[in-house]
């Protein structure tokens, strides 16, 4: 592994791209600090607003320190999976757009952008209303919907500007933009997370008993789930295929290739579904009145074991739900029929599409099992050991790093191994 990093280092385009990539990341950071204007952020406290959690974490705590990029790209990514969806022959111009090509999904990704700038807006508008209202006064002077609506475009300006700050690192850098961008919020507030794990079990005034071994102990949960999510992320069923004699070429008979299954091919989109799911209702609540808000916070309340298995079976609804989307065994079927393979003892057909969907909903099972432990494990050490949700092991963010992380280290070798062949061809 060190090996590959001082290779990246010393290829001169890849060592650009890396320290291009720092830069935005750098001004992410700097923007991150700035709160809005108008705003004293003493007096508001994001503890006990659940609703409100999700959106801190991708933002990097932005939003706890009310910046100018609060909603983070949070609003873009609800977008994205929103058009996504509806792609899916549910609006069928759309669904002409994905099947276009290059210059339809532009098209899809304006949209989206579109809609994430209309999302910002209503999201920015009513999050700070609701936050000054129940703060019982967040600004500085007195506050009128034209002030929560200033806020608002501030807020929908910031996202809008990490958008064009991920465009440039997917151009010129290293990585998918925007995850890079949710990526480096996440890491950046881990410290803090660290140091509040440790005066919470060896600080002067610790709220937990269990001193040096508690803190220990976390520590080792921390790396255990880490390498659980990178099994997670990487384990896949290989289903074999072979080449029918009529199409097979050069190939030496009996040659076998693998169809590849991951047994979490939905990522982390589940656990933003249910997250989405729970919180609608409260944001919607918290428009109406306080008292219907403060009931829905007393439903959803993650300490809760019935409300942790509601929140689990919603996961593990949405897992199998977004694969069967995303992975399509008709498709692959008939896919396989076209280019003359197919799976050992199986017929091509029906019988192909129902032996991968039957595979597919096995190994999904376990991938939705896995995804949920690490969900809802923060809630579980949080009641267990009077830790803030936010700083437990597992969750959300973990999934998100690791794998941005691999993927970008795929990327990184992708293009070192790019450039040592045309080195080679050009000889």
């Amino acid at each position: 592994m060190l090996q590959v990093f001082v290779d990246f280092i010393n290829n001169k385009d890849t060592r650009k791209r890396i320290l291009f990539t720092l830069l935005i990341l750098f001004i992410f950071r700097l923007g991150a600090a700035i709160p809005a204007p108008g705003i004293d952020t003493r007096l508001f406290s994001l503890e006990g607003h659940n609703i409100l959690t999700m959106m801190n974490l991708l933002g990097g705590g932005s939003l706890e320190q009310m910046s100018i990029f609060s909603l983070g790209v949070g609003p873009y990514i609800t977008a994205s999976i929103i058009v996504e969806l509806l792609s899916m022959d549910i609006i069928p111009a759309l669904a002409e757009m994905a099947k276009s090509g290059k210059k339809g999904r532009q098209q899809m990704d304006m949209i989206t952008r579109y809609l994430g700038v209309a999302m910002a807006l209503v999201q920015g508008f009513f999050i700070i209303k609701m936050i000054a209202e129940q703060s019982g006064g967040l600004f500085v002077d007195e506050a009128t919907n034209i002030t929560y609506f200033y806020v608002a475009v501030i807020f929908t300006a910031g996202t809008m500007f990490l958008l064009w700050l991920a465009d440039q690192i997917t151009t010129k850098g290293v990585g998918n933009g925007v995850s890079m961008i949710i990526f480096a919020g996440i890491v950046a507030d881990m410290p803090s997370n660290f140091r509040y794990v440790y005066n919470a079990f060896l600080g002067e005034t610790p709220t937990n008993n269990l001193g040096w071994a508690g803190f220990l102990i976390y520590i080792l949960m921390y790396i255990a789930i880490i390498v659980l999510v990178v099994v997670m992320q990487t384990a896949e069923r290989r289903i074999p295929i072979q080449q029918s004699s009529s199409h097979q070429l050069n190939r030496t008979k009996g040659d076998l290739n693998h169809l590849p299954l991951k047994i979490n091919s939905a990522s982390v989109i589940p656990v933003i579904f249910a997250g989405a799911l729970i919180q609608g209702p409260q944001i919607i609540a918290s428009w109406v009145n306080a008292d219907a808000y403060n009931f829905l916070t007393r439903i959803f309340d993650f300490k809760s074991p019935w409300f942790l298995l509601f929140y689990a079976v919603l996961i593990i609804l949405f897992t199998f739900f977004y694969t069967n989307l995303q992975v399509d065994p008709s498709k692959m079927a008939e896919n396989l029929q076209k280019q003359g393979q197919y799976i050992p003892g199986v017929r091509p057909g029906s019988e192909t599409r129902e032996y991968v969907s039957k595979v597919l909903n096995r190994i999904t099972c376990l991938g939705a099992l896995l995804l949920t432990f690490i969900a809802i494990l923060p809630y579980v050490v949080s009641a267990a050991t009077g830790l803030s949700s936010s700083a437990a092991v597992g969750g959300t963010g973990i999934i998100i790093v690791v794998g941005v992380a691999m993927d970008t280290i795929k990327q990184l070798k992708g293009q070192l191994t790019a450039k040592s062949y045309k080195s080679f061809v050009g000889r």
